[in-house]
């Protein structure tokens, strides 16, 4: 494994290799920074972060999202499209377009970058920056490498499905930035070494532990939240919710008691489902909250919420904790049944993500396709924007494979609903997302992208396998 310094370094390692595989916190859930041969390139030592001006700040692809943020924290800044993980590296999270519960206020890493510095198959350092590079007419661009060689790139023409969340290989639009390219491309076209992300001011956030009587009163409730969101952002209204978050009943009752106890929060009846709710606020937090209050009557929710007002960082912090008790409680469930009944079994969930409109009947589907399938499960995830992990909860290696199939189904379901089901982890080199990606562009789709990287890389150097095969 090779540390580079500098791009200068990268530029070099990345000439001289036959296949490269750059990796940054190795936090993928897709194989698509697991080493199976060839160089591997950790962008581990490039962590220079600039001091932010402009409203902009430069960072190396190897900075932890952790560190950026304390960074940032200290100018009173803040870099909004984070991912659940806050060890990723930049440029692994701009690699997968990365994106989060606060995807509903701010969208993905996508919408923040400003500007890329990659280094191409051949060892081409290339410098973009939004705005300077766009599409033909006739759908190119047209890229000069270090030796003067200009390559024509196609831009795919495939229709990318409208929904605020996207990892779903190459992007394409007519009059696309070059930028956009590679955001979401997972090391495939070029190697990130530099960025220029856009920040915003330091929010003051507060969070609330809600609990619904079923998962209907649940989406009624974030519908109500979504257009309180709305209004707030047009200036008519306090409530300016950033996220909100889903745990159904099957996933309440994986928790163990501990988790709630360290919560400081009863457990909730078996019945229950939980949304956690991120809000922001000005300097008086009172109107925010009445607002909350009067949404939650007017759902008929009967219990009060847990509430973390802003500037109570551990409160906050517990909450947040809960919630990521629950898939880190199905991971231990997973390895000990792993080791007591098959090595084989793993875990299987769906990235699925539906127009907010189709939200109800997407958790319909998910229930009756996983009921068809015999299998048990839990739902849970970012229902804010749509986007929610439907998970199988194994007892056999069976189970593991006819999730899959499970899964496969359900993304039928979403695409036809105008979804996608790719939202947010990428594609990688996991068998069942490459599937999932050929149905929502079909194989001709899958060979516009093989055009791309073959303009790029044509001896399919960097990150073989990610995405798609070569043939």
């Amino acid at each position: 494994m090779a540390f580079p310094r500098n791009e200068s370094e990268v530029s070099a390692l990345v000439a001289s290799a036959t296949r490269v595989l750059p990796i940054g916190a190795q936090s993928s859930l897709t194989g698509g920074a697991t080493p199976r041969g060839g160089m591997v390139i950790s962008t581990r030592s490039l962590a220079r972060i600039d001091r932010p001006a402009d409203g902009v700040v430069g960072v190396g692809a190897g900075v932890p999202l952790v560190e950026l943020q304390r960074a940032l924290a200290a100018a009173g800044l803040y870099y909004p499209p984070v991912p659940t993980f806050d060890g990723a590296f930049v440029g692994g999270t701009i690699s997968t377009n990365a994106a989060g519960a606060a995807t509903f206020k701010y969208g993905s890493a996508r919408q923040w970058v400003e500007a890329l510095r990659v280094v191409l198959a051949d060892g081409s350092m290339l410098a973009l920056r939004r705005g300077d590079v766009v599409a033909s007419a006739d759908g190119w661009f047209e890229i000069e490498r270090t030796s003067g060689a200009v390559v024509r790139v196609p831009v795919p023409t495939y229709d990318m499905p409208d929904v605020p969340k996207l990892s779903a290989g190459y992007f394409a639009r007519p009059g696309m930035d070059l930028v956009d390219l590679f955001v979401g491309a997972e090391g495939t076209l070029g190697v990130l070494t530099e960025a220029t992300l856009r920040v915003i001011p330091l929010p003051r956030r507060c969070a609330a532990l809600v609990t619904c009587a079923s998962s209907d009163q649940a989406v009624a409730v974030t519908g109500r939240l979504r257009a309180e969101a709305a209004s707030s952002w047009r200036g008519k209204g306090p409530l300016d919710v950033s996220a909100v978050e889903y745990i159904d009943e099957r996933a309440v009752r994986i928790l163990p008691d501990e988790a709630f106890a360290q919560a400081g929060v009863p457990r909730p009846a078996a019945t229950s489902v939980l949304l956690l709710v991120q809000f922001e606020v000005g300097s008086d937090d009172e109107a925010a909250l009445a607002r909350l209050m009067a949404v939650l009557d007017s759902c008929a929710v009967d219990a009060d919420p847990v509430l973390a007002l802003a500037g109570d960082d551990r409160g906050a912090a517990r909450l947040y904790n809960l919630r990521e008790a629950v898939p880190s409680s199905l991971n231990a469930q997973i390895a000990l049944t792993k080791a007591r009944i098959d090595p084989g079994i793993h875990k299987t969930a769906g990235d699925l993500i539906v127009p907010f409109d189709r939200l109800k009947d997407s958790i319909a589907l998910y229930r009756r396709v996983f009921e068809q399938y015999g299998l048990d499960y839990a739902i849970w995830g970012h229902v804010s924007d749509g986007n929610l992990h439907p998970n199988v909860v194994p007892r056999t290696l069976d189970d593991v494979e006819r999730g899959h199939d499970a899964i496969t189904e359900m993304a039928r379901g979403v695409v036809a609903m105008g979804g996608a089901p790719l939202a947010e982890h990428g594609v990688g080199r996991s068998e069942l997302k490459q599937r999932l990606l050929r149905g929502l562009y079909g194989e001709d789709g899958i060979n516009e992208m093989r055009a791309v990287k073959r303009a790029l890389d044509p001896g399919w150097k960097l990150s073989p396998g990610v995405l798609f095969s070569e043939q």
